[in-house]
């Protein structure tokens, strides 16, 4: 069973891991970047750097979590998102800037959405997927709290005067992840405490090898799809709102439209998401992908394509968030859920490392509409595979 206390903290640790970490770089990187005179590829490289360390951590953080819960594991991100952003505040050159981002990758990987995850599926099991979707709420606020108040640190006190506020922020997190139980779902209550009756549990749908593998299959490329345009659009929304020929100000504050249209969405699925299954949810919310990006190529001369834009796309990012943690439930064994999704998981880090570096090269080169092009088409190919899916295991 999972306590609503757990569920809530989980849901405060995720707004500010979020938030000091994987949107640290969307906030400050053109501003890293002119002050110390580096180019995109250097600054966006960092965020890069620790989108690779997850995905190479990411089967360990899995493992880990299973067999010892997550509270030693997320705790120890906490501490080590601090450090991150103390090393980037303290850097000059290169080597620890980069050794920084490094300490960050690790540390996402042991305390965002897909740790989180993990730590329910094993304390809850079934019962894991509302959970889910009530911490999603408010992770999905990270960008909207986090990107303007980082932007009012940097003009009051400077950016490395405002790293060192995040990872003061950060450590708030530690007492919460040290509050996660370390029960497993299924295991036997003491004999003064009534144990609650446990929910019906289905097999697993993916049972057959070729049933795995294809299961497997398709979730890693719609994982990969999804991640790498949130890497990309996490780092360069507001810079491509900008090139679309918006005022600075304009562009942090419609990109905070992201996150709020992440938590209403999701708000949403907790509310009325009993009705649709898994499968069905992630074709909606892949769907939604690809009309954001088209709307966006407007946002330079029409201010609502630049909303719908932000809006839409949160959504249907929001939406995924939920699915990549629910869908393992009903496809996998749960037993396992952490190391079986840390290695489906593994090459959408990957993937999605490049992303700030290709959209970096393509916003220069070829400007932000191609990068929107390219947005479009990355959505595509996770409507497809969300569709391919839907058609082999709905049934079931």
């Amino acid at each position: 069973m999972i306590l609503r206390r757990t569920v809530f903290f989980l849901g405060m640790s995720q707004l500010v891991c979020w938030g000091t970490a994987y949107y640290l770089i969307g906030g400050f990187g053109q501003v890293i970047g002119d002050d110390l005179g580096w180019g995109r590829d250097l600054v966006y490289g960092g965020f890069s750097l620790a989108l690779l360390v997850m995905g190479l951590a990411s089967p360990l953080a899995g493992r880990l979590i299973d067999r010892h819960g997550g509270r030693k594991v997320m705790a120890t991100g906490s501490v080590l998102i601090a450090l991150g952003c103390a090393g980037i505040a303290l850097s000059h050159g290169v080597v620890l800037y980069y050794a920084s981002w490094i300490v960050l990758g690790l540390a996402m990987r042991l305390t965002l959405y897909d740790a989180a995850f993990a730590t329910l599926a094993r304390i809850g099991g079934p019962s894991a997927r509302k959970p889910m979707s009530q911490v999603t709420l408010f992770g999905g606020l990270a960008s909207t709290v986090f990107w303007p108040f980082g932007h009012m640190l940097m003009e009051y006190f400077g950016w490395r005067a405002a790293l060192f506020v995040y990872a003061g922020i950060a450590l708030l997190t530690l007492p919460l992840h040290l509050a996660i139980p370390l029960s497993r779902y299924g295991e036997a209550a003491p004999a003064a405490i009534p144990a609650p009756p446990l929910p019906v549990e289905r097999p697993p749908l993916a049972i057959s090898p070729r049933d795995r593998f294809a299961a497997g299959t398709l979730y890693a490329l719609i994982t990969a799809a999804v991640n790498f345009l949130n890497s990309g659009m996490s780092a360069h929304m507001i810079n491509i709102l900008a090139g679309l020929g918006l005022a600075a100000g304009a562009a942090v504050w419609i990109s905070t439209l992201r996150g709020i249209a992440q938590s209403a969405a999701r708000l949403g699925e907790v509310l009325f998401g009993a009705r649709l299954d898994a499968f069905h949810l992630n074709v909606l919310a892949a769907a939604l992908l690809p009309f954001a990006f088209i709307a966006g190529m407007a946002g330079g001369v029409f201010m609502p394509a630049a909303l719908a834009f932000a809006f839409v796309y949160g959504a249907g990012n929001g939406l995924t968030t939920i699915t990549r943690g629910t869908l393992p439930l009903a496809l996998f064994d749960r037993n396992t859920y952490g190391l079986v999704v840390g290695r489906l998981l593994m090459p959408s880090f990957i993937v999605s490392a490049a992303a700030p570096l290709v959209y970096a090269g393509v916003i220069e080169r070829f400007g932000s509409r191609a990068a929107l092009v390219l947005s479009a088409a990355v959505a595509l190919v996770a409507v497809a595979a969300a569709v391919m899916l839907h058609l082999r295991f709905r049934k079931r």
